[in-house]
Parts: C-alpha cells; structure tokens; sequence
C-alpha cells in the first residue's frame, strides 16, 4: 500500500498481536509486518487478512454512513465478524494551572510548565518507542513496565499535545498503558495530578461508534428518528430543532438531512472518544470503576509548624540555598527545587546543573528541555523577513531571557499584560470528526497554528529590549543589558498563557487572534523550510445561502470587516497591570477576561461570526478589583439612567479591536489633551446628553486639520453612527445597542462608550515615536563592541 499511516500501522499491530499479554503471531513477524507496510511493500502472508481488513476500515468514504445495521453487515461482512478488540488510551495532567501556579515566582512557572510539556511532547512518546532515544526513560520503563517494551511501538500514538495523549494499545496491556502514564507524571513532579484510562473496542466501532453484543441489538438509525426529541437523548445526540430556519418547507428539509447527521457523527470515533472522557472525568473524581490502583489519595507531603516551609509555604523545605548560589537565600521543597532547576534549564535549554542543585544531593536529574526561546529562534531561522524584524543588526547571543517579570515591565513603565487565548468552536469541529486519521490532523494542525501564531505575534510587534534604570537586587543583569522582553508561560493545544509588555499588549492578542485563523485556512506561509509541517485538515467556513449582517457583528466600521472564514477562531484575555502584582491574583482576573470574551463569541455566533475575541481590563492599583470582575462592571461601569448607559464597551472583535487601536492613535496624532480625556470620561456618568455636548465642546476646539479630520473618521464616524442610516445626526461619544443578541432584552435598548478604554489604554498603545527598542539596543551593542 502507497503512504499508510500511522493509524494503519497501529490498527494493523493491535489486530495482529491479539487479546493476550503473549503475541498471537511470532513478534519478528509482528516487526516485519509494521516494516512492510512503513516501506510500502507486501505484508507476511500469515497476517495479510488482517492488514486488508485495517485497509477496508480506513478505506471507507468519510461520508458514507449505513442507514441499516443489515445494510453495514452485508456490505462489509468481514468487519462484522471481526470480534478482536483493540485497546484505546487517553489520559494526561489535570489541574494543571495549580501546579504551574503554585510559586510566584516566574522562574518556577516557567519550570513547572516545562516539566509538564517534556513529560506530553518528549516522555510519553519515548514510552511508545522502540529505540533507545533517552536512556533514563527506558531505563525506567524497564524498571516499572517492562511488559511494555515489546509491546509499543511509535505508530500507536494518535496525539501527544496539549497536556493530553490518545493512543491505541493491544486489548491486555491497557491498563498497564495508563497506569504508566500516571506514574510518569507522579514521579516526575511529585505533586502534580494527572489521569488516564482505557478501554477495548471491536474493529468496526472504530468507524461506527459503540455497538452492543451482538451487533444486531444496536439502537441504530430508524429508532433515533423516532426518538431524537426525547431530552434524555438530545442530551446525547445534539438538539436538532436548536437552531433550524422559521421556514416550514425548510425546517422539513433540514431536519430530515440533520437527523442522518448527527447520529452518524456521533456514530463514530467520536463516540469512542466520549466514553474515555466519561471514564476520565470519573476517575480524576476519585471513583474507582476498575481493579487498578485508586486515584482518590494524591501525594501528600506531610508539614510540622516546627518545620521551615518552602517558598510556596505548602511544604517543608528539605534544601536551604545561600547567595551567592542563588541572589537571594531560597527554601526548597524538592518539588519545587525540581521546578526550579528545570526553569534555570528551560532558559535556553543549559545542559549545565546548576551548582545549588549539585550541593543539595537531590538524585533526580531532569533531562534537557528545550526552551520556548529556542523553539522561537527555530522558528525565526525559517522566516527570513521576520527574523529581521525582530532581531534587525543584532546578535542573537547576545539577548538574555529575562529573568524576572520587572525586567519585561521595565519595557513598559514597569507594567506587563497577561495573555491567556482558548480556542473557540473546538467542541463543535471536534464532534463532527469521525475517524482517528482526523483527529490526529485535527491536533497537529491546532497545535502548528497556535504555535505559529504566538511567534508570528512575538516577531511583528516586539523587539529586543535594552534595560533601563533597573533597580532589581535579584537580577544578574544590569542596566544596559538585552533582554527577550516576553516569557511564553505554555502553548498546548488551543491553550496560550503569555507575559508580554502592557504597550505592546492588545497588538499581540489582536496579532495571534487573526494569524491563528489565516494559518489554518492557509492563507500565511508557515516558512522556508517547514513545507513538511503544513495545514493538512480544512478549516475554511462552506458558502452559505443566509447573509450575515455585519452590524450586529461589529459596532466599528461593520461594512469594511472581513467575513468570517475560519470554523475556528480564540478568545483572548488580557490584563494589564504592575509587574509586582500577585501573580495567583493576576491569573484568576485573566481567567474571567477570557471567560467574557468566550461569552461574547457565543453571543456573536448566533449573529454568524466566528471569528477571536478580546476582553481585557488596565488594572493600575491592586486594590482596584476586589474578586469578580462581571461584579465590578455591573455595581461600578452600569448606571441605571435614562435611557441606560453602559461605561465600557468591552468585550471587542479583532476587527472591532482594530479600529479601539486606531482611535487612540487618532487621539494622539490630534494632540487631544490628555486632562480633557480624563475629563469626559468622567462627565459620561452624568447623562447621555451631558456627555455628547462636552466631548463636542472640546472636539471643536481642536486644530482644523487632517488630525482632526482623522478622529472624526476613526471614532464619530466609524463608532458613533445613529442607528438609523437616513439620521445624519452624531452620538459620539455613545454607541446604540438594541440587545439584539442578548437572550434577556430587558435591559435593552442602551448607550455604551468605547471612550472610558480609550482613556484606560491610552498610555499603553505604542505609537511609532515610543518604539525605540531596536534602535537602543543597536546601539548599546555597537558599545559592548566598541
């Protein structure tokens, strides 16, 4: 067979190695079979008719589905009657921010989340090989699992992104697959949570989801149609009625095509996948559904109020550290001394063990982790044009990591954003993949984006930065040194945790929104040389007859917005605030920004958007927000007038981000005054009226001239247009929202304003005259050479 997959080859080993812990066939033929079919040649004869029949199963058409179980048992007989099962494994970390979070100090987030991803992307597949690539790892297996060295090859894995792994497995060693799985993750970071579980499936359920013994008792097409309005099965297979056209002739016609639909998507992999997220979400809940080992008792590190604790203060120190090993005396844990070596290491993937470590006589050694640095830098060497942009003349030796979160503030007036992005639509896409081939395009390919898409971000907007009057006793930088001034915290899957500089903030979330997209559909040259890491799955959003109204998308320039072209798009949150802001206090309120910017994309799909959104807030003192933010908006940004005004206007599309950006540079390009600015956002609280006549009242005041020209076409015009075309009247600075596509119009209609997060950000948009990072950092290298 020409180019089977991996999928193929691992169906193939399963079927061939049989139910038993001992190998049905001869395990050199087992070889030479996975060998053949790698190489394209003819299979051993001995285990040809199982190779057919794995090759009968992905041969069939992605969109055939049988409409009778006597339809599927006379067109593919041998399927029917296959009855060997085959193993299916899924598991990995949960809880994950916890533990990543659990210091506050950068230099160990960075560690613990690198430790997690070398245990998903660099342990786990190693598990699986066959080959001797890390010999700590299989050293191990062989010390815990050595029923499994025979047992895995590479080809079983399905995805190992993301936190996660799917893998297929012969029937026997399931649980013994997951069980490692769990114990790598337990003595690798000692308190980090993690789960697997596993089943065994027949042949043909790996196409048509779980059917029963014996198949003909399957509750297949005809009694779904009967009963898919029932709730309990709605619950199961999707509400048909949800969302389908008023129109009687097409509701009919739609609902007729919808139920075929949705019991073959849910009729397939997909439904085996559903079952082992089932089962994972029970045990990570401490039931016990199987005779392996409990999960209900985590690692537990007893403490004495006699004993000194670490510096996360959760459990007892058992090395103290004195300067000059560290800048600063440390108390360690060794969980999070083994975060803290493997953040020294991730910097730029050092070999080196640090002296401290070598003196505490902790046995563990981590293996090399290959930082997110050099992942950027191998990303960079494969695009020319964007190398240049960021590193321009200078040396890339030259450029530290920064080494705390002041020096990245320090780019920015000692303030930093966080950015955490999810992905939208991915539920939805995932449940209508029907086979395992798909699945692993659909992981590589969110992954490629989402990677991609942070450094694309990183590179256009950001640049090295020169420290400047540092006060930092930690730091053994100094002034004058060059610093990456970001720290990617994790990119899995559709998941990103980035700390970027608050000025250049809403570009790299508006940035990686619109590039995640624009690479999926291909429409962005991933580079030179990575032609063999291309989008393989399609993404593009099929033609529809319903026009979609843009102005109830976008409240900027709705005419000029790009449609919507990608199926999958993120949601973005973004705060801003000091560099010495608690970092637990940080990720909870960023958590909520990208909760509301996930609620309003739910909003806006309704209305046919789908592409990112962004929430964020400017938080300059930390005693701003209590806890909740929602909360904070209601009692503080909500003023129950007539007719009712709502203060912010947050969250924004990425088109409607676009255009926040360019009113703040139209303002500064103006000259505005900024007291002025300070000014009307404050008289919004008195009234509607009151508002608009003291903004006009100081627009008109303004210069007669192309700046003023330009904040008439970037805010009034392009924010502030009445609702009605034919009124030629002005509303700035309100914005008309009629409610359309809120569920509860009992608020609705009101006025919102985009002007109290103009005032908020205005301090945190770069204009072209700030941007001076590559200049000074030119030249403090032609000093360093002089």
């Amino acid at each position: 067979m020409e180019n089977p997959s991996s999928v193929m080859i691992a169906i193939a080993w399963c079927l061939a190695w049989g139910e038993e812990r001992s190998p049905k066939y001869n395990l050199e033929l087992l070889q030479q079979m996975r060998q053949a079919l790698k190489d394209g040649k003819e299979v051993p004869k001995e285990v040809r008719f199982l190779v057919e029949q794995v090759q009968q199963l992905l041969g069939i058409d992605k969109d055939y589905f049988p409409k009778t179980l006597d339809e599927l048992k006379n067109k593919y007989p041998d399927l029917w009657n296959q009855t060997n099962h085959i193993g299916l494994v899924y598991g990995g970390a949960t809880k994950i921010k916890p533990y990543v979070f659990e210091s506050a100090k950068i230099q160990d987030i960075r560690g613990a989340s690198a430790l997690l991803d070398r245990i998903n992307v660099y342990d786990i597949p190693i598990l699986f090989s066959q080959e001797k690539k890390s010999i700590s790892i299989y050293q191990w297996r062989h010390d815990n699992f050595a029923d499994l060295e025979e047992v895995l090859i590479s080809e079983l894995i399905i995805y190992s992104t993301g936190g996660n792994v799917l893998a297929f497995c012969p029937a026997a060693f399931v649980d013994d697959l997951a069980n490692a799985i769990e114990k790598r993750y337990t003595e690798e970071t000692l308190t980090a949570n993690s789960c697997a579980v596993g089943d065994t499936f027949r042949l043909l359920e790996i196409r048509f989801g779980l059917l029963r013994e014996p198949i003909e008792n399957t509750l297949w097409l005809d009694w779904y149609r009967q009963k898919y309005k029932e709730p309990l099965v709605q619950a199961y297979f999707g509400n048909l009625e949800k969302n389908l056209d008023n129109s009687q002739t097409e509701r009919c016609n739609s609902l007729a095509v919808s139920v075929e639909e949705a019991f073959a998507d849910r009729k397939s992999f997909n439904e085996l996948t559903t079952k082992l997220a089932i089962l994972f979400n029970q045990r990570r809940s401490g039931n016990d559904i199987s005779s392996r080992p409990s999960r209900r008792y985590p690692p537990m590190f007893e403490t004495h109020p006699y004993l000194m604790r670490d510096g996360s203060d959760r459990r007892s120190a058992v090395v103290i550290v004195q300067p000059p090993e560290l800048p600063r005396e440390s108390n360690f844990s060794e969980a999070l001394a083994r975060k803290h070596f493997v953040g020294n290491r991730a910097k730029k993937g050092s070999p080196i063990v640090p002296k401290w470590y070598q003196n505490s006589q902790l046995e563990w050694q981590n293996l090399r982790v290959e930082g997110w640095i050099d992942k950027y830098n191998s990303f960079l060497d494969k695009n020319a044009v964007l190398k240049q942009k960021y590193y321009a003349d200078l040396k890339r030796d030259d450029i530290e990591i920064a080494q705390n979160l002041s020096q990245i503030g320090n780019a920015s007036k000692d303030f930093i954003a966080y950015i955490y992005a999810d992905g939208n639509n991915m539920g939805g896409y995932i449940q209508k993949i029907r086979t395992p081939q798909k699945y692993q395009e659909f992981s590589r390919d969110v992954e490629l984006a989402t990677e991609y898409a942070v450094y694309q971000a990183l590179a256009e907007n950001l640049h090295p930065h020169k420290l400047q009057n540092l006060n930092d006793e930690e730091s053994t930088l100094g002034n004058g040194a060059l610093v990456h001034s970001f720290e990617i915290i994790t990119i899995g899957g559709d998941d990103i945790i980035l700390i970027v500089p608050a000025n250049k903030a809403l570009a790299i979330a508006q940035t990686i929104g619109e590039q995640f997209e624009k690479i999926l559909i291909k429409q962005v040259p991933l580079g030179e040389s990575v032609e063999s890491k291309k989008i393989i799955g399609d993404y593009q959003i099929k033609p529809d007859n319903k026009p979609v109204d843009l102005k109830k998308c976008h409240r900027y320039k709705p005419t000029e917005a790009p449609p919507s072209q990608c199926q999958l798009s993120t949601s973005i949150g973004v705060l801003i605030t000091a560099y010495n802001t608690p970092i637990y206090y940080a990720k909870d309120l960023t958590e909520q920004l990208l909760k509301s910017a996930k609620e309003r994309a739910k909003k806006l799909k309704k209305a046919g958007y789908l592409g990112g959104t962004v929430d964020f807030l400017t938080m300059k003192s930390v005693t701003m927000i209590s806890s909740d933010i929602k909360e904070f908006r209601k009692q503080a940004l909500i003023k129950n007038l007539r007719p009712k005004l709502k203060l912010y206007a947050a969250p924004y599309t990425l088109h409607e981000l676009g255009g926040l950006i360019k009113v703040i540079q139209a303002l500064k390009n103006a000259k505005f005054p900024k007291s002025q600015l300070y000014q009307i956002r404050n008289l919004l609280e008195r009234g509607k009226q009151t508002a608009i006549l003291n903004y006009r009242y100081f627009r008109v005041r303004l210069k007669q001239d192309k700046q003023n020209l330009d904040l008439q076409e970037e805010f009034e015009q392009a924010w502030c247009q009445p609702k009605d075309s034919n009124n030629k009247g002005n509303l700035a600075p309100w914005i008309y929202d009629d409610g359309a596509l809120e569920y509860d119009k009992s608020d609705y209609p009101l006025f919102e304003t985009i002007w109290r997060d103009v005032v908020d950000l205005y301090d945190f948009i770069a204009s072209a005259d700030d941007d001076s990072d590559v200049s000074e950092a030119q030249m403090a290298t032609t000093e360093v050479e002089l």
